[in-house]
């Protein structure tokens, strides 16, 4: 099953702001999200409910599963120090 991708706005602003080739790679590792929402090396945050993380080079994606909805909702992209703050 092939899930549907959800892009705040605030996560598409730190995106832009992040140099091209670091981009590219998030950008692809976002894409992949929607055929395994749960990938290997992928984290469960205790904080949040249904929420989850993955880590791309020294930054991280955080995000929300609606598996009744078949979606991935993208909340934040941000270096690794920043992220959770």
């Amino acid at each position: 099953m092939k899930y549907h991708l959800v892009v705040k706005p605030s996560a598409r602003k730190e995106l832009e702001k992040i140099e091209k080739n670091i981009r590219i790679k998030i950008v692809d590792a976002i894409d992949l999200l929607t055929l395994e929402p749960r990938p290997i090396g992928c984290k469960k945050l205790t904080s949040f409910d249904n929420a989850y993380r993955i880590r791309v080079s020294n930054f991280r994606i955080v995000y929300k599963i609606y598996d009744k909805e078949l979606v991935v909702e993208v909340i934040k992209v941000a270096d690794r120090k920043d992220v959770y703050r």
